[in-house]
């Protein structure tokens, strides 16, 4: 930064030279080598320590910030803000620093002749603009990685820095310096005694139409480009976010109100990443269904009577295989089996609503309704009966399934509830499961969901002798899958 310094002012004074040989018509005066010689001193003398008290004001100012972010360090709130407005303080410095140049050069060759001091304040302060402008945008363009630090993470940051002035910095470096070029010209040859040569007019304007093109091209070019590229980004991540990838975070630009909104949008995707990996793990504790339900609607207690089909699968003999084998080994073996469960309900679009230890609760046609239920859940009952004996044959396990009204919604208190069925289909359910430990097949429904199933279904199953179950005064009629199956 400070080779950029003096980079920067040794540019800034061959352009006074530019202007005062080529640009600018300077009167003539008595014993003009002197005068120049006088010039070349003083103009040596004050860019020296000019440039000296910068890379000073530079190393105290900025250089510790630079340093605290190079080595990882998260600045505080001051920390920052010294590093996302260093490149307009290096336009302020540059610029009061020229400015003084023009009024002490401008005063010395006033000594002279008032209008060679009028011409030089002029022509120093037209270089200086042009300096201060150029020094906003190599500093801006110098400290982008610094900027890009100092804006990550979710600390409060600062005031965006205007990108009004890397606007007008680049307007003044191509457009500016032109067009006040060209008033000068026009106003010293109005205010001239000697009418300007048509050659001299020529020059200028062929210089100054050179400057505007190159100068001001490449301006307009960087300043286009500066716009272009961090908002090319931002819609890059807009569309990535659109289809559902939430682990993106876009390259900060600079500390203007486009850096600003790119450290916005990085938070925002984190944030939704967030949301996102909660809401799947909300999915995975109540079910998609249910999660989808609650974000959209709310969750609020009580609940509705839906006509449900409800599976009910218990592991025979848990305790003894829980005296058996290591708890690691008995973790394991449940969510081989737990894993079998989820897999073939899920399949036949159900959800499980609970684990109960060595039990599952799966249920259809809440919170949504499932066309052909019965069928579903039948199907479901007796893949799982084969499915456990076929991938988890160290344990065994009765599945009783049933339908009917029961009562479904969130259950609890305010501040904790759980989306659950509640109803006679439950109860029913859970009481077919001990039962169909007893029959060959494990797997016992209710005969109603046969009669209601398709013909296909249907056409697994069998009747048995009704059977009264506990806690009720009428046998209930039962079926289980063929024993060819």
């Amino acid at each position: 930064m400070s080779v950029g310094i003096v980079v920067i002012n040794l540019l800034g004074t061959v352009l006074v030279y530019c202007l005062a040989a080529w640009v600018v018509p300077i009167p003539d005066v008595d014993d003009e080598f002197r005068l120049r010689i006088a010039n070349l001193i003083g103009a040596a003398i004050y860019v020296g320590t000019a440039v000296t008290a910068g890379i000073v004001l530079l190393n105290v100012s900025l250089t510790p910030m630079v340093q605290w972010i190079r080595a990882g360090a998260d600045p505080e709130h001051r920390g920052r803000r010294t590093v996302l407005r260093a490149p307009r303080r290096m336009a302020i410095w540059h610029g009061s620093a020229w400015t003084l140049a023009a009024i002490a050069f401008g005063a010395l060759n006033a000594t002279v002749s008032i209008r060679l001091g009028v011409d030089v304040l002029l022509i120093v302060a037209l270089a200086g603009w042009s300096t201060s402008a150029f020094a906003y945008l190599a500093a801006e363009r110098v400290l982008r990685s610094f900027a890009r630090q100092a804006l990550e993470g979710n600390a409060a940051l600062p005031r965006p820095r205007s990108s009004v002035w890397r606007a007008m910095s680049s307007w003044g470096l191509g457009s500016g310096v032109v067009l006040l070029g060209s008033v000068l010209v026009g106003l010293f040859a109005l205010v001239d005694d000697q009418d300007a040569s048509v050659r001299s007019l020529a020059v200028t304007m062929l210089v100054l139409g050179c400057i505007g093109l190159g100068v001001g091209g490449l301006a307009a070019f960087l300043g286009a480009k500066a716009s272009a590229d961090p908002l090319r980004g931002l819609r890059q991540g807009v569309q990535r976010i659109e289809k559902g990838d939430y682990d993106v975070t876009i390259p900060i630009y600079d500390a203007t109100e486009i850096g600003h909104l790119q450290a916005g949008f990085n938070r925002m995707a984190a944030g939704l990443a967030e949301r996102e990996e909660i809401r799947e793990l909300f999915g995975r504790h109540v079910g998609e269904d249910v999660a989808r339900n609650a974000l959209a609607r709310g969750v609020s207690l009580g609940g509705e009577s839906r006509h449900v089909a409800v599976l009910f699968v218990d592991i025979i003999g848990s305790t003894t295989i829980a005296e058996r084998r290591d708890p690691t080994q008995v973790v394991d073996l449940l969510n081989r089996f737990f894993a079998v469960v989820i897999d073939v309900v899920e399949s036949h679009h159900g959800w499980i609503n609970k684990f109960e230890g060595d039990a599952a609760l799966a249920v259809w046609g809440a919170p949504d309704e499932v066309p052909g239920m019965e069928t579903h859940a039948l199907r479901a009952t007796r893949v799982l009966a084969e499915r456990l004996r076929a991938e988890v044959p160290e344990l065994r396990a009765g599945v009783g399934v049933s339908a009917g009204r029961a009562v479904a919604g969130n259950i609890g208190a305010a501040r904790r509830s759980e989306y659950t069925v509640i109803g006679d289909p439950v109860n029913e359910a859970a009481r077919l499961t001990d039962l169909a430990k007893e029959y060959p097949g494990l797997a016992l429904a209710r005969y109603d969901l046969v009669e209601a199933a398709d013909a296909e279904e249907a056409e697994h199953w069998q009747a048995e002798q009704p059977v009264l179950l506990r806690g009720r005064s009428e046998p209930t009629p039962v079926a289980t899958p063929h024993r060819a199956e």
